[in-house]
């Protein structure tokens, strides 16, 4: 349990290192707005949008009554879909068009696009059904009742966590190259996470497989 926990620590941490997650539009905010409030702003409207994208993936398995009876067979699927979606962003290295096309106004809606289209969301729901899969003594109908009122505050108790990890480590990133490195240095060390990206989406999915018990 520990361990699934720390793994939503960690995967947020590592959503907002990602510069797909929007770090570099609240740097640019609060360049073009003159303003460092304008970058607070900017993460807050992000993590909101990013924020909506997990609950948004994560309510409808917490919701879920035959999750006491399938739980493991769900998340053996929900871990070969994470799987799949990486294999398919390895083979596929093109970002989502429709993004471009959002206005810069609108950081909240950008940013759940992006969590949604980059599968940040998806990528929770391995570790979310091994934090509230049922014991042994919980199996049975008239668990589900217990269970599903308690997935739900679990389901917007890890998109706090995560959200909050992420928000954390785009923001320090935003705020060391604003006050201190500059934008050119993001030009002179910039390398594409894409493909770590991918990987990271296999690695989680296969944990969940895993963690599912032996198959």
């Amino acid at each position: 349990m520990t361990a699934l926990w720390w793994a939503v620590i960690v995967s947020g941490l590592y959503h907002g290192l990602n510069p797909s997650m929007g770090w570099p539009l609240a740097v640019s905010a609060a360049l073009m707005e003159r303003e460092r409030s304008a970058m607070l702003r900017a993460l807050a409207a992000l993590a909101f949008g990013h924020f909506l994208a997990m609950t948004a993936i994560l309510l409808p398995f917490s919701l879920m009554t035959i999750l006491v009876q399938w739980e493991r067979a769900i998340r053996i699927g929900a871990g070969i879909l994470v799987i799949g979606l990486g294999i398919y962003l390895l083979i596929n290295r093109r970002h989502p068009r429709f993004l471009a096309r959002v206005p810069p106004s609108r950081l909240a809606l950008w940013s759940f696009l992006a969590a949604t289209a980059h599968g940040a969301g998806l990528m929770l729901v391995p570790i979310f059904l091994g934090i509230c899969g049922p014991s042994f003594q919980d199996a049975g109908h008239l668990a589900a009742g217990k269970l599903m009122a308690g997935n739900v505050i679990t389901a917007f108790l890890v998109a706090t966590v995560h959200t909050a990890a992420m928000t954390l480590a785009g923001g320090l990133i935003a705020v060391v190259i604003y006050f201190w490195l500059g934008l050119k240095f993001i030009s002179k060390t910039w390398f594409n996470l894409d493909v770590v990206w991918a990987l990271s989406l296999i690695l989680v999915g296969a944990f969940g497989v895993y963690s599912a018990g032996p198959l």
